[in-house]
Order: structure tokens, then C-alpha cells, then sequence
């Protein structure tokens, strides 16, 4: 019998498809990735493939922006029950009162939200990207930053831009506290300490750099320090093991695991690949709409 890779594989062929995974999957799905990225990585990847087939290893609101991005593809959310706390606490009806009580205000999404909230924003963001997509804002609009309120007080402290907040946050890096980053500095004193900026203000603080996980995987490759302490999902160490041997990587205590990344596995890719199920489906309004804000993120020079 054809093992899972070699079926993976040879679907993947017949189907003309790209796999798409995020770095917080297991090691296994990333393996098996043509391209294997941030939230912003896979949005630039989504929008210049071509692929008949996207096959998205990510929460549900990141395999929505591909099919945003690529609406001639199929897109194939491997897990369908892989969503996002963070994303689901910005409701739609919500973002849609505050704009019609703050009319003049310009509405920045993380690009973890839903396509329909997307519909009602004025241009995205992501980890990698939100400095320049603040700073491209003139100084005298009002900003409202949703949904991640930790991201974006991180964003207002480090740029001096007052922006309302929506109270938004993301499970994984909200357990990731000050006590937890200090036990690990004393664990490993001669580590230096990333963390990304969804973590709290004063974890941030701790920290030596507050980055996207792109933005880690770059500085780690490029760092002379042969020792990290990593303050995100732990799913990231995998790769960076595997671009850099000889380096050592720890996280804090707990391990920060998300279970919805988790939930993707090697029998979902297959699945989804034989099956060209479960789709992304999006009505031609929304992603007309959405992709707006989207676009514009894009536009802008990381």
C-alpha cells in the first residue's frame, strides 16, 4: 500500500495543488508543505500562486483570506473544526455599529479576523507588517485596532499612537506571563529571549525582541547567539531546528500550545486531497469587500 507521503504526493500532482501550512503546525503537516510561513508569508503566497488547488494546515480565518486572495482556486481547509478563539471575538454586527458611531475613524484589522469583519475595515494588518500599516495612517485619524488588544497596546507603546482597542486577545499568548519568561531567563541565562508581540505588554518588556514568527525565524538565522528562549506557539520550534543545527531553542514552562493548530494532521491533508473537501466557500460580495483591506496591506513595503 502507497504510504500517506507517497499519496500526498501523487494526489498533489494529479490535482496540479499547493500546500500551504502555518509554522505553528506539527512538524509532520510542515514537512509535507510547499511553503511553510507566517500569517503574512501565506497571504503573499496565496495571492501570486496560481494553484488550481490550495491546500490550507492553518485556523479557519487564514485559509479564508487565501480564498479571498486566489477566488479562482479551490481551497481546501484541511480541518474544519481548526478556528480561532481571537478571530471570533470580533463580531461583525459589532465592528459594523462602531463604524456607523465613528465614521471617521479608520478601522485597522489583524488578519486574524473573519472574512466578514473584514468587510467592514478599512486595511489589515499582521504581526509581520502592523508597524508600517500604523505608520501609514496619517497622524490625525483616530485608529481603532482589532481584535488583539495586546498586539495593539505593544503597537501604541512602541510607535507613541494612541488607537482605541478592541478587548481582543489570542488563549495561547495570554498564558505566556512575566513570571513564566523570568523562570526561563534563569533557567537559561545566556539565552536570548524572542517573544511575539500578542503576548502581554509586560512580557514584552522582558523581552530582547518582540517579533512575527517570520520575523524569528529570520533573526534566529541570521543571530550569533547560539542559545533562544521562544515566547510563541510552540509549533515554530520544529523549523527552527531544521534551518539551524547546532542552535538551541527552549520555550517557557508550560509549553504554549495552540489546540486548534494542533488539530491538523497528515490524515487531514490526504483527506482533503482525495475528497477536494471540506472548501472554503464565500459568497462573491464579501470576498470583493474583504479583499479590499487585504489589498491594501499587501501594498504596503514591510
Amino acid at each position: 500500500m502507497m504510504d500517506i507521503y507517497g499519496e500526498i504526493s501523487s494526489l498533489k500532482s494529479e490535482h496540479g495543488a499547493l500546500i500551504l501550512a502555518h509554522n505553528y503546525c506539527v512538524g509532520a503537516v510542515q514537512d509535507i508543505a510547499d511553503f511553510v510561513g507566517d500569517s503574512l508569508e501565506l497571504s503573499r503566497s496565496a495571492a501570486s500562486c496560481g494553484a488550481a488547488v490550495i491546500v490550507f494546515c492553518g485556523v479557519r480565518f487564514m485559509a479564508e483570506t487565501a480564498k479571498i486572495l486566489s477566488p479562482d482556486s479551490i481551497v481546501l481547509h484541511v480541518n474544519e473544526f481548526a478556528g480561532c478563539p481571537m478571530a471570533d471575538m470580533a463580531d461583525v454586527s459589532a465592528i459594523a455599529e462602531y463604524r456607523r458611531l465613528h465614521p471617521e475613524t479608520v478601522l485597522v484589522a489583524y488578519v486574524n479576523t473573519t472574512a466578514a469583519c473584514k468587510t467592514q475595515v478599512d486595511i489589515c494588518c499582521t504581526s509581520g507588517n502592523a508597524e508600517q500599516v500604523i505608520a501609514s495612517i496619517p497622524a490625525d485619524k483616530e485608529i481603532l485596532f482589532l481584535p488583539d488588544a495586546n498586539l495593539g497596546r505593544n503597537l501604541s507603546e512602541k510607535l507613541g499612537r494612541k488607537m482605541s482597542l478592541w478587548p481582543g486577545y489570542c488563549p495561547v499568548h495570554n498564558r505566556i506571563l512575566p513570571e513564566l519568561v523570568l523562570a526561563a531567563r534563569a533557567a537559561h541565562p545566556e539565552a536570548e529571549l524572542l517573544v511575539h508581540p500578542e503576548c502581554l505588554s509586560a512580557v514584552v518588556q522582558l523581552a530582547d525582541h518582540a517579533l512575527s514568527t517570520g520575523g524569528m525565524l529570520r533573526h534566529v538565522r541570521q543571530s550569533e547567539k547560539q542559545e533562544f528562549i521562544i515566547g510563541t506557539e510552540s509549533g515554530i520550534l520544529h523549523r527552527m531546528r531544521k534551518e539551524n543545527p547546532g542552535k538551541r531553542f527552549y520555550t517557557v514552562a508550560p509549553e504554549p500550545l495552540c489546540p486548534n493548530m494542533k488539530k491538523i494532521c497528515l490524515e487531514d491533508v490526504l483527506y482533503a486531497l482525495r475528497n477536494l473537501e471540506p472548501r472554503i466557500e464565500l459568497d462573491a460580495d464579501t470576498m470583493s469587500r474583504a479583499r479590499i483591506p487585504i489589498e491594501r496591506m499587501l501594498a504596503i513595503k514591510s
